[in-house]
Formats: structure tokens, C-alpha cells, sequence
């Protein structure tokens, strides 16, 4: 048994952590070496996979290792009498070494590999999105067969097939490529046994795209050149030329035509202020539904001629968008954003456009009357009855009769007939046709 002295030795005795074993650099030396060798000598995928394993094992025990100089380096630290001016040359950290032969064998072992057949299909995937979705010029498309072409030919070669492209349109192209792509994908060629063959394939891939990339899109061509192509200066003939520039007399020709393709294509290719601005015009008298995607770019942009188009389209997805422009404080804004869903009609307005005729400007108080009028929802009797009734600005006040009158309830019509004997001649004879009706 112990006794009390005893215990009190172990009580008293410091509680020190002894450093670890510091590691041998040879035998990470010696390990690394083998590695190289292994990977040298690699063969096929199997090979560089136990390559990779190696180096995978002796990452794990250098990250678990400690090297004497890092002892040694931390040992300094806690050393507080050490003096901070004192410059030693320190012994060079073994680790760095080894990491960096780690990694340069990693990036050896990943150029061994391959190439795979998966690399060759997800080249012609991309080939058949490029072709599928550009918008090819006229000496563009037989550029594109010429190189679909090409890579058969070579893919034939290669797999022992024959490989024929009938189509002459790049849908019709990309559609018979993936065909190609599918049957390469199937031919299950292996980069252990196969490699020559699919790096032929592999190179013939990229040469494809690579191809597709020097074709001629559309694009590419001056916006006059794309517009002539298109046929859209057909329209002119020396007794309409009338206006300049010439894109200024076809757009007016389109739109008494009642023609909306050609003008939306010179809204997207005419980068001119003058040009947006009379393509505009002339979409506000046509009020195309086809119009819509382009000209909501415009909205969104808060541009006020766009935001009349869209009430003129009346589609009711623009109705989101028009809400947020309430209340910005830009009167032009807004009272065009009232006029738009005015027009659009949609039921979902009439509160956000009702919260409006609180509007500190009377102009678009007047407004915000004025579209829940043209909406015509009965939940606008009761706040219009009381700008009617309260507000002090006359040309308020005949909005809201006006609006009542197009509800056209016989609430509506009562709440504006009480107002027949009104100080204001424009709210009296709103009020005098609601008791005519």
C-alpha cells in the first residue's frame, strides 16, 4: 500500500508530454523512389490504379509524419529566452520535397491515362449543340457538313464502317451525328487495348469542333449584310423609298403590312437609339403578341414606350414586372405603368393599383382612377366613391366618376350620380351619364 509521501510525488510530478519520434526522410525517400518506378512501368489503367494507391498510402503517413527540423522548429517557438534577432540558417523541411514529388506523380499516372472513349462522345455532344443551336450563314452550313463530313470519314476508317451524311441542314446534321455518336459509344473500345483508335477518334473529335468554330454564323456578318440575306430590304422599291435611313422605310412598309418577323429582327440586330425608337412606333400601333419577349427586355429596363406596348399586348405576365414600378417616384414611369395594366385588365391589379390613389402627385392619382376604371373590378367601387367624395384636385375627381361609370354597377353608376350638381363641370357631366344609363 502507499503511502501519503508516495502520493505525494505523484502529485508534484510535472506532467510532461514527450515529443514524438521524429520520422526518417530516407524511408519516404526510399517509398517515393519505388513509386516512380511503379508508375514508369505502368502498362495499362489496372497498373496506374495500384500507382495511384501507392501514392495515396504514402501521402497518408507523410501527413501523419513529423520530421525532426519541425520538432526542432517547435521546440524553438516555445523556447521563450530565445533571441528574436538571432539569425541561424535553418535545416530545409524534408516535406516540401516529398510533396512535390507526390504531385508530380499524380500529374504523371493522369497523363498515362486514356484517352477514353467517354472523351470522344462528349466532343461530339458538343459538335451536335453547336450545330443544332448557332445560327449558321448561308456559306456557314456547307462549312458545317464539309467538317461533319470529315470526322465519318474518319470514324469510318478507324472503326471499319462506312459512315454517309445525308443531310444538308444543320438539323438534320447534328441529328445524324449523334447517330454516329451513339454507335462509337457502343463500340466499347478500351483505353488499355484500343488506345490508338480512340485517340484517332479523340483528335478527329476536336479537329470537328474545332472546324465548327472557324464556320461562318450569321453573326458574323455586318447587321446590314444579315438584314439583306434575310430579305429585309425586299419591301423597298423607288416609289416607298421615301425616308433615310433605308431600314426606316421597310419597318414602316412591315407595319402596314401588318408584318411583325422583320421588324423584330431589325429591333435585335440595329443598335441605333433612332432606329429602337421608330421599331417601338411602330410595335405601339401593332401591339403584336409576338412582340412580347423583346419588348419586356425594354420594360424591364423601365423604358415607358416599352411599358405601353406591353399594355397594348395585354399579356398578364407583364402584370408582376408593372407592379414593381409603382410607387418609385417617377411620374412618367408610373402613370404609363397605370395605363399598361389598365389595359391588361387583370384582376390581380386592382389592389396594388388601388394603394395608388393615395399617390402624393394628383397625376397619377388620376391615373391609377383611371386604369381601375379600365379594369372595371367592383372592389374599386367603394376607394373610388371616396376620392370621389374627398379628394382636392377636380381633375382627380372626374377620374374617379369616370372610372365608376366604367365599372358600370348599378353601385357604381350611384355612387357617381349623387355628384350631378357638383361644382366641377368635368365631375358633373361624368355624373349626368351615369344617370342616363
Amino acid at each position: 500500500m502507499s503511502n501519503g509521501e508516495d502520493a505525494d510525488d505523484g502529485e508534484d510530478a510535472p506532467d510532461e508530454t514527450e515529443p514524438p519520434e521524429p520520422a526518417d526522410p530516407a524511408e519516404f525517400d526510399r517509398r517515393l523512389t519505388e513509386a516512380n518506378e511503379t508508375v514508369e512501368a505502368a502498362e495499362t489503367e489496372a497498373d496506374l490504379d495500384d500507382a495511384e494507391e501507392l501514392l495515396d498510402d504514402i501521402e497518408s503517413d507523410l501527413e501523419a509524419a513529423t520530421f525532426a527540423v519541425e520538432i526542432e522548429d517547435e521546440e524553438a517557438e516555445e523556447d521563450e529566452e530565445k533571441d528574436e534577432e538571432e539569425d541561424e540558417e535553418k535545416e530545409e523541411n524534408p516535406r516540401d520535397e516529398f510533396e512535390d514529388r507526390l504531385s508530380d506523380l499524380r500529374d504523371e499516372i493522369e497523363e498515362q491515362r486514356g484517352p477514353y472513349l467517354e472523351e470522344v462522345t462528349d466532343e461530339l455532344e458538343s459538335a451536335e449543340t453547336t450545330i443544332s443551336t448557332s445560327e449558321w450563314a448561308k456559306e456557314g452550313v456547307p462549312e458545317v457538313v464539309a467538317a461533319v463530313g470529315t470526322f465519318f470519314e474518319t470514324a469510318g476508317e478507324t472503326l471499319g464502317e462506312t459512315f454517309t451524311l445525308e443531310s444538308e441542314t444543320p438539323d438534320g446534321v447534328a441529328g445524324e451525328l449523334a447517330s454516329v455518336r451513339e454507335h462509337v459509344a457502343g463500340t466499347g473500345l478500351h483505353p488499355d487495348t484500343d488506345e490508338a483508335e480512340i485517340g484517332t477518334l479523340l483528335t478527329a473529335a476536336e479537329d470537328l469542333n474545332s472546324d465548327l468554330e472557324d464556320a461562318t454564323l450569321f453573326g458574323d456578318l455586318e447587321v446590314r449584310e444579315q438584314l439583306r440575306r434575310e430579305g429585309f430590304y425586299g419591301v423597298i422599291e423607288p416609289e416607298n423609298r421615301k425616308d433615310f435611313p433605308p431600314e426606316l422605310t421597310a419597318i414602316k412598309v412591315y407595319e402596314r403590312r401588318g408584318e411583325v418577323e422583320p421588324i423584330l429582327s431589325a429591333m435585335e440586330k440595329l443598335d441605333s437609339d433612332f432606329m429602337e425608337d421608330n421599331v417601338l412606333d411602330a410595335l405601339e400601333h401593332m401591339a403584336p403578341v409576338e412582340a412580347y419577349d423583346q419588348v419586356q427586355g425594354l420594360a424591364q429596363r423601365r423604358n415607358t414606350q416599352a411599358v405601353r406596348i406591353m399594355g397594348r399586348i395585354g399579356d398578364e405576365r407583364a402584370c408582376g414586372m408593372l407592379h414593381n414600378f409603382l410607387g418609385g417616384g417617377d411620374v412618367s414611369l408610373e402613370k404609363n405603368t397605370l395605363f399598361a395594366l389598365g389595359a391588361i385588365g387583370s384582376a390581380d391589379s386592382v389592389e396594388p393599383v388601388a394603394e395608388r390613389l393615395a399617390a402624393e402627385n394628383p397625376e397619377v392619382r388620376s391615373s391609377a382612377a383611371r386604369a381601375l376604371g379600365r379594369i372595371g373590378d367592383t372592389r374599386a367601387i367603394a376607394p373610388l366613391a371616396t376620392l370621389l367624395d374627398e379628394d382636392d384636385s377636380d381633375d382627380v375627381r372626374a377620374s374617379a366618376a369616370w372610372a365608376l361609370n366604367q365599372v358600370g354597377t348599378e353601385r357604381a353608376l350611384d355612387a357617381a350620380a349623387e355628384y350631378a350638381d357638383d361644382r366641377s363641370y368635368m365631375v358633373q357631366k361624368q355624373a349626368e351619364k351615369a344617370t342616363e344609363v
